[in-house]
C-alpha cells in the first residue's frame, strides 16, 4: 500500500530517506486511523521522491477514507495535497482557503510565505527586532 516491496531483510541503516518516510506512513495506517498527521513530510528529499511522497498521501487520503493534516512549509506540496490551506503566523492562523486562494492571496504575510520573497511584512519585522535586539546590547555592553 505504501509502495515497499523487497526491503525486509534490510536494516534500517540501508533505507534510504523516501523508504523510510514510507516506514513510518505504513506503521501509521496499521492502527486503521480516522486520522492522519503529517509533520513535514517532504523534508529532506530531493523533488521526485517529495512528489511520491505527495501522491501517496494522497492515494492513502482516497484508498483509507481518512482525513489527512499536514504540517509543512513547502509550498509545492502543500499546493498539491490540500483541499484546504491554512496558514499560521505568530501562533495564529492569518488566512485559509483552497490552494488557489492561497496562491492569489492579498494578505502580504500570506504572499511573502508562499511566494518565497525576501522582502516583505515578516521579514521587515523581523529586521526591526534584530536591530532593537543589537541597539540594546551595545547600549547594555557600553555600561
Amino acid at each position: 500500500m505504501v509502495g515497499l516491496r523487497e526491503i525486509q531483510r534490510l536494516m534500517p541503516a540501508e533505507l534510504s530517506g523516501g523508504m523510510k518516510k514510507r516506514v513510518g506512513l505504513a506503521r501509521a495506517i496499521a492502527s486503521e486511523p480516522d486520522l492522519l498527521l503529517y509533520d513535514e513530510p517532504t523534508t529532506g528529499l530531493d523533488p521526485i521522491m517529495a512528489d511520491v511522497i505527495n501522491d501517496l498521501i494522497i492515494s492513502l487520503r482516497v484508498r483509507l477514507g481518512v482525513t489527512s493534516i499536514t504540517i509543512t512549509h513547502d509550498m509545492a506540496s502543500a499546493y498539491k495535497v490540500a483541499d484546504q490551506i491554512a496558514m499560521l503566523y505568530k501562533g495564529k492562523i492569518v488566512e485559509t482557503g483552497s490552494p488557489d486562494e492561497i496562491r492569489s492571496t492579498s494578505n502580504p504575510v500570506v504572499a511573502q510565505f508562499v511566494q518565497g520573497r525576501a522582502r516583505g511584512p515578516i521579514t521587515d519585522e523581523n529586521e526591526e527586532f534584530v536591530r532593537f535586539v543589537r541597539g540594546r546590547a551595545e547600549t547594555e555592553g557600553g555600561k
